[in-house]
């Protein structure tokens, strides 16, 4: 009996696919992690024991760094956020959201803007850079190189709405995706790559993590914050924080708020404080709830 240590890179139907140094073995794992209501994910470091008379099974799981619930994902260092520039068109208050749900764990977040050369988008491009997040433009014909550049040695998720070219964008940073696919998508009549499950696939001494596109009705799940942290994953409220006539400002509509002299001036985005009211007074009527 050997015990590995290994990641998971894939999992489908109760296997989970994990990368050891004997090699990416299918695992099952043990019956204890339903007693502790623990679902090893994609991306945790975990323990293998390995036996040449049984499969192998995954023993035990490292704690994680962090953990998004939809898509499960482990330990993650950043998402590149894909957005379309139109067709979808940018949803400000879905970008907001999320990337305050990966703020709150610790994520690093950048955003990939497709379809560039149907339709600029520098008018919300400009909000997140100015915020401090790394921004990439691509449309079908782009360079994914410095992408892939940034991306190195880095676990990450590709993560977007249905419809953004996620799938599209993939395909360029790995190609070899476009050829393994191709064959299956034409015999089942769909899409060359539609992706179903979290895979993870190595990159320049990481991995970037493929992800099903959400729906609106998705974002739920990908994580909660309560109303009093909200502030702190808005990252140019930063400056004001603590310089409020209230010790307790909420930043809405209090007296000698520093955030809302902040937006009235025009330092702070309207676009990213109507998004962080809009996600306070969901929180606030979510809270009353529970």
């Amino acid at each position: 009996m050997e015990k590995l240590g290994g990641k998971i890179i894939k999992a489908v139907g109760g296997i989970y696919y994990t990368e050891t140094a004997e090699g990416v073995l299918p695992c099952k794992a043990r019956g204890i992690f339903r007693n502790k209501s623990l679902s090893p994910a994609v991306g945790d470091n975990v323990a293998v024991i390995a036996d040449d008379n049984a499969e192998p099974v995954i023993d035990s799981v490292e704690e994680r760094k962090n953990y998004l619930v939809r898509p499960p994902l482990a330990n993650l260092d950043m998402v590149l956020f894909v957005v379309s520039s139109c067709e979808p068109a940018p949803n400000a208050y879905i970008i907001d959201k999320l990337i305050s749900i990966f703020e709150s764990k610790d994520i690093e977040t950048a955003l990939i803007f497709t379809k560039t050369d149907k339709q600029g988008c520098a008018d919300i491009s400009d909000i997140y850079s100015g915020a401090g997040y790394k921004c990439f433009f691509s449309d079908m014909t782009s360079d994914v190189r410095e992408i892939r550049a940034y991306a190195a040695g880095k676990v990450t998720a590709l993560i977007g709405n249905s419809g953004v070219g996620k799938s599209s964008l993939m395909n360029r940073i790995f190609p070899e995706l476009e050829s393994a696919t191709g064959e299956i998508s034409r015999k089942l009549g769909r899409g060359r790559h539609t992706t179903r499950e979290v895979c993870m696939h190595p990159l320049d001494g990481g991995y970037i993590a493929d992800t099903p596109g959400f729906s609106t009705v998705d974002i739920e799940r990908y994580g909660r914050i309560p109303k009093e942290e909200l502030a702190d994953c808005f990252r140019e409220f930063a400056p004001y924080i603590g310089k409020c006539r209230f010790s307790d400002c909420a930043h809405l509509r209090e007296i000698g708020c520093a955030v809302t002299e902040a937006v009235s001036s025009g330092v702070i985005p309207r676009l990213r404080y109507d998004s962080y009211a809009r996600l306070y007074s969901e929180a606030a009527e979510r809270e009353k709830k529970y």
